[in-house]
């Protein structure tokens, strides 16, 4: 999901006029310093919007700056082996995101361990995506879409914006549940993906938002469901996958790690700010603007959270047999 550099500054700057709170008492020992959110993508995309305006909110709450390292490629693998190796001081924080849970099926020689090597901080965030079709579908609905589908098997194209990312693996579990052979058709992006579906050349596509909702808007797209199990406030009259697939669910979602060992002083700390901001009305208006809902968790709980995804995207990866490339 990449967001437009207005838009970025926009909620950025608002982040930073969001009310100071002082800083947290018994946490003086830590931070003394700058800490580094490391993120696994460029600058402007929603993982680093988000990334920012948490980093501006602890900046805020614990007195010291908490800045951005952008460190993309592999998938967030190269950012993750980073954080992995650092110092468990505090001072080296991951930006999570749901690629991390199935990175360990997709890519066969990780020099990490993901769910052993960090360690859950704070969970921040759930978003959703969006199943659009082109107008020239003549579905208006997920069971005349499966109806179509299976109707001319291996004629019908599934965009996706690269092998691994997001679109692929919700496409996978969904030609999986529904019984559908789809031809899968990878992009190097987003962008290339939507100028083809909105062409025509290819039927359907599974993404966020913000690349959707204005061509949605405009008739350009046909939004036949979103895929968390609950409707999303941005889209009320849009049903959910699985209201007509029991069991399917899809969201995705942001957290913060750390090394693993870093002391649970540190992460309590980290995680008690992050909830603040996550009732603070003004944070969550913010998030809001990036089609996302807070996820508050304990850290206990997050762990847990993400046992549950590696295991439930492995089995997907692993029965359609994708590998990155």
């Amino acid at each position: 999901m990449r967001i437009p550099r207005r838009k970025l500054l926009h909620l950025v700057a608002g982040a930073a006029a969001l009310p100071a709170v002082p800083r947290m008492a018994g946490a003086q020992a830590y931070p003394s310093r700058p800490v580094r959110i490391v993120v696994g993508f460029p600058p402007g995309g929603g993982i680093d919007a988000i990334a920012r305006l948490v980093g501006q909110w602890l900046s805020e709450r614990l007195g010291q700056q908490f800045f951005i390292e952008n460190r993309p490629g592999a998938g967030s693998n190269i950012a993750t082996e980073a954080v992995a190796r650092a110092a468990p001081d505090g001072y080296t924080l991951l930006a999570i995101w749901t690629g991390n849970a199935w990175n360990g099926a997709l890519y066969g020689n990780l020099s990490f361990d993901f769910i052993r090597d960090i360690a859950p901080v704070a969970s921040i965030v759930r978003t959703f995506a969006v199943m659009v079709v082109s107008p020239s579908v003549p579905t208006n609905s997920v069971p005349e879409f499966i109806a179509y589908v299976k109707a001319n098997p291996n004629k019908i194209n599934m965009a996706t914006s690269g092998v691994g990312t997001v679109g692929h693996i919700y496409g996978e579990m969904l030609k999986m549940m529904a019984g559908l052979d789809l031809v899968l058709v990878h992009y190097r992006g987003d962008a290339p993906a939507m100028t083809d579906v909105l062409g025509g050349q290819v039927q359907v596509y599974i993404g966020g938002l913000a690349g959707t909702i204005e061509h949605i808007r405009a008739g350009r797209l046909r939004p036949l469901a979103v895929t968390t199990a609950m409707r999303s406030q941005a889209l009320p009259d849009v049903p959910t996958l699985g209201e007509f697939l029991p069991s399917f669910e899809a969201s995705g979602w942001q957290g913060l790690g750390a090394p693993k060992s870093t002391a649970p002083e540190i992460v309590d700390t980290l995680n008690r700010a992050v909830d603040a901001a996550l009732v603070d009305p003004s944070f969550k208006a913010r998030l809001v603007d990036l089609a996302a809902s807070a996820m508050p968790m304990t850290p206990a709980e997050f762990g847990k959270f993400i046992a549950g995804e590696t295991e439930k995207w492995g089995k997907v990866i692993r029965a359609a047999s994708i590998k990155a490339q």
